[in-house]
């Protein structure tokens, strides 16, 4: 099920064609209050009418378990609403953890997009082991069989190199910290002067704070920002950036990341469990204690000297295994409902 609104996005980014998929319209408003009371009232009506076996709800929704007759498995992305409040800022983080406390308690099953996500589960739920069918399944990615495209939407990049990140523009993402980096490595001469910062990702609560700071520090002819593009078009970012970036605070999974290594992209990121997990010994890793500026700005200045990485499919993301992943965790909480 997909709101109306998300047709044309799944349309051209998932090109369903099979007979065993059937996509259902749910033409409501595109607002938190619309969507919350549909999940709530008309979800349960619309599973009993289908006969459904079990609902798969792809990310937290507020559900009252006893209005369905089949069981409920919930994917959960990450624990931000306790976490990172900030991200969401207050009242508003009061209304996203009740949310979450209420779709994981009303879950049979919860399937989490990696250990470091199991584990703050288990920190902020610590008796979910026992009371849950619990199970990590990673999130798909893989670009090895795109064809790379360059966006056609900003100034040509074909003949200058760039630095990327690829975010939404959330506080935990830290692309204030790339900016400033960024800055001082053009001012230094560290970086030639000809190289961009490519920003990819939605806009968020920071999206002025970050067209405030590149303002500033005089910018605005070297940072280019991207909402939306297809992934032939991130799939070309990913090939010719110089390295991609990613300084974040906490992560649940971080798809580019893994699209990224998907491709062979060299990438500097944060030295943080979840990237380590994903990552391995594939990116360079900087820490967050003491000045992260220039503790970027000096993994950045170290990269250059190492070699790019081989391209090596990783099979924690592949789609066929992760599919079995899917349909043994949902063998088990059917029997373990039944």
């Amino acid at each position: 099920m997909i709101g109306a609104w998300q047709k044309s996005y799944f349309d051209q980014s998932f090109k369903l064609s099979s007979n065993k998929i059937n996509l259902i319209i749910i033409d409501i408003n595109n607002t938190s209050s619309s969507r919350n009371i549909w999940f709530l009232l008309r979800l349960p009506k619309l599973a009993k009418y289908l006969n459904t076996d079990i609902v798969h709800l792809s990310f937290p929704l507020p559900i009252i378990r006893q209005l369905f007759a089949c069981p409920i498995v919930a994917t959960i992305h990450d624990l931000y609403p306790y976490e990172f409040p900030e991200n969401f800022g207050y009242p508003n983080v009061i209304f996203n953890q009740f949310f979450l406390k209420v779709c994981i308690n009303n879950s049979n099953g919860l399937s989490c997009v990696s250990k470091t996500t199991y584990e703050s589960l288990k920190q902020y739920f610590y008796k979910i082991d026992s009371k849950k069918n619990t199970t990590v399944i990673y999130n798909q990615a893989d670009f090895s069989n795109i064809t790379a495209q360059a966006p056609l939407n900003i100034n040509p990049l074909n003949n200058s190199a760039f630095l990327l990140a690829v975010a939404q523009h959330r506080k935990n993402k830290n692309l204030d910290v790339i900016i400033k980096s960024y800055h001082s490595l053009k001012a230094s001469n560290k970086i030639h002067k000809s190289t961009k910062l490519v920003l990819v990702g939605s806009p968020g609560p920071e999206t002025e704070n970050l067209k405030q700071l590149i303002q500033a520090l005089s910018l605005e002819a070297d940072v280019e920002m991207l909402a939306s593009i297809n992934d032939e078009e991130l799939c070309w970012l990913y090939k010719n950036c110089q390295m991609l970036v990613i300084p974040s605070t906490t992560e649940g999974f971080c798809l580019p990341l893994a699209e990224a290594l998907s491709v062979g992209a060299k990438i500097i990121c944060s030295d943080i469990p979840i990237f380590r997990e994903i990552g391995n010994l594939s990116c360079t890793y900087f820490t967050l204690a003491g000045d992260i500026t220039q503790n970027l700005s000096q993994a950045i200045i170290n990269s250059f000297e190492q070699p790019v990485q081989t391209v090596q499919a990783d099979k924690r993301f592949s789609k066929v295994q992760l599919s079995q992943q899917y349909i043994d965790f949902y063998s088990q909480v059917k029997l373990s409902t039944s």
